[in-house]
C-alpha cells in the first residue's frame, strides 16, 4: 500500500461522536437564540445527527446528555438510532443544574446532596447498560467561590468516595471517562481543575477509568498536545470533547480559533498510537448563532483535516532533524504538512466512500433543513435543560 493510499485507509475508519445537545437551542451564558426546526425530542436529534453522518461518513454515534434525553425506554431509543444509521454514544451525566447543587453535587458537604448525585450516576450506568453505550462521561461543576467556604481536602475525599462507587458499578466493556475544567462556575476552587487532578483519580480507579481533555478548558496559552502526548504515555487518554475557545469555554466550533492547534494535537494523538477506536473524539460544542446541522458538519471536516495533515506529516524526515538537532528543518517538516491543502484528498475519500465530495453542499441541496421547518411545528424545543 503506497503511503497515499495508507492516509486514505486511515481517514476513512475515522469517527467523531456528535453531540445530541449541539442540535438543540444552546450557546452562550447570556442568551440562547431559538431556531426554526430545532428537534423536540431526543428522536429527532438522533434524526438529524443521522443526516450529518450520512453526508460526511464518520459520524456513527451520538452522545446522549442525561436528564435532557430521559425517555422511557432507552432500548428502544438505541434501536431507533440504529435503524437511522447511527449509534448510541457516551452518556453524559448531569450534576449541575439542580438547586440542590449550589455547593457542589458529590463533592457537596451535606450527604443528602451527595446521595442524590451519587443516584444520577448510576442511573446512567442503568442507562448505558440498556443503551450498549460504552463510556460514561462525567464533568463536575463542583467547587468553592471563596477561601475557606469548605475544607478542599474534604471534598477530595468525598470526590473519591463517590467516584469508587461508580467505577464498582461498571460492566464488562464499559468506561468512566474523567472531565475537567480550571475554572467556572466555581472561581477560587474547583474540584477537578486539571489534567493531573483527573489523572490522579483515575490512576487510583484503574484501568476502566480515564482522562477525557476537552480542548476549551484550559487556560491560554496551556501546551493542549503535551497533555494529549503524555495521557497517551501513561495510557489514561480516554477522549476528547472537540471544541474551540477565544477566551474561557466558548465552546465555539472545533478548529475556528485555532486550526493550527488542532493539527498539533491530532499529530500528538497519531504519533502516540492514540488513532484507534479506544479513543472517543467527540465534539462538545453549541450552536447559538450559526444553523445547527452545518455547523456540526463543518465541525467534523474541521477534524478530518486535522487528521488527513497529522497523518501527511513525514515522520522519518521529521526524526532525521530532531536526532541531528536541526531546529528549522523539523519545525518545516511539521510546517509542510499543515500548510497542504488537504480538500482535495478528503473530497477523494469522500467520493471512494460513495459519498458527495462537498457535504455542505450536499446537506444544502438535500432539502432536510426546510423539512424541519415545516415539520417540527408546536411543542417544546429541545435545549439547555430540555
Amino acid at each position: 500500500m503506497t503511503e497515499l493510499a495508507a492516509v486514505k485507509a486511515a481517514l476513512k475508519t475515522q469517527a467523531v461522536e456528535t453531540p445530541s445537545w449541539a442540535y438543540g437551542n444552546s450557546g452562550t451564558r447570556f442568551k440562547v437564540f431559538a431556531q426554526q426546526g430545532v428537534p423536540r425530542t431526543p428522536q429527532e436529534k438522533l434524526a438529524d445527527a443521522a443526516q450529518v453522518h450520512a453526508l460526511t461518513g464518520v459520524a456513527p454515534t451520538v452522545a446522549l446528555h442525561i436528564p435532557w434525553d430521559r425517555v422511557d425506554d432507552y432500548a428502544a431509543l438505541a434501536k431507533y438510532a440504529q435503524d437511522h444509521g447511527v449509534k448510541l454514544g457516551a452518556i453524559n451525566s448531569n450534576t449541575f443544574q439542580d438547586d440542590d447543587y449550589k455547593l457542589g453535587s458529590i463533592c457537596h458537604p451535606d450527604p443528602g446532596v451527595r446521595r442524590k448525585a451519587l443516584d444520577h450516576l448510576l442511573e446512567c450506568v442503568d442507562i448505558m447498560d440498556a443503551t450498549g453505550s460504552r463510556d460514561l462521561k462525567l464533568w463536575f461543576a463542583d467547587g468553592t467561590n471563596y477561601p475557606g467556604q469548605d475544607d478542599l481536602r474534604a471534598r477530595q475525599d468525598r470526590l473519591t468516595q463517590a467516584l469508587a462507587q461508580v467505577y464498582q458499578r461498571l460492566g464488562d466493556g464499559q468506561r468512566m471517562l474523567l472531565e475537567y475544567k480550571f475554572f467556572e462556575p466555581a472561581f477560587y476552587a474547583t474540584d477537578v481543575p486539571d489534567w493531573g487532578t483527573a489523572y490522579a483519580h483515575c490512576l487510583k480507579l484503574g484501568e476502566k477509568a480515564q482522562v477525557v481533555v476537552d480542548t476549551g478548558h484550559h487556560a491560554p496559552g496551556t501546551n493542549i498536545e503535551f497533555i494529549v502526548a503524555t495521557l497517551l504515555r501513561e495510557n489514561k487518554l480516554g477522549g476528547f470533547d472537540f471544541n474551540s475557545r477565544f477566551y474561557a469555554d466558548d465552546d465555539l466550533m472545533v478548529g475556528a480559533a485555532d486550526p493550527f492547534q488542532l493539527f498539533r494535537i491530532m499529530y500528538e494523538v497519531v504519533r502516540g498510537g492514540g488513532y484507534t477506536s479506544d479513543i472517543a473524539f467527540m465534539l462538545d460544542q453549541c450552536h447559538n448563532i450559526e444553523a445547527k446541522i452545518p455547523a456540526i458538519i463543518r465541525s467534523v471536516m474541521n477534524v478530518q483535516e486535522a487528521t488527513a495533515k497529522a497523518l501527511l506529516v513525514d515522520t522519518e524526515a521529521l526524526g532525521t532533524a530532531q536526532r541531528t538537532g536541526d531546529v528549522l528543518e523539523a519545525n518545516a517538516v511539521l510546517m509542510d504538512a499543515y500548510n497542504t491543502d488537504v480538500r482535495p484528498l478528503l473530497a477523494e475519500v469522500r467520493e471512494e466512500m460513495g459519498l458527495d465530495p462537498d457535504p455542505i453542499a450536499a446537506y444544502r441541496r438535500s432539502g432536510w433543513a426546510q423539512k424541519i421547518i415545516e415539520e417540527r411545528v408546536g411543542g417544546q424545543q429541545a435545549g439547555w435543560g430540555a
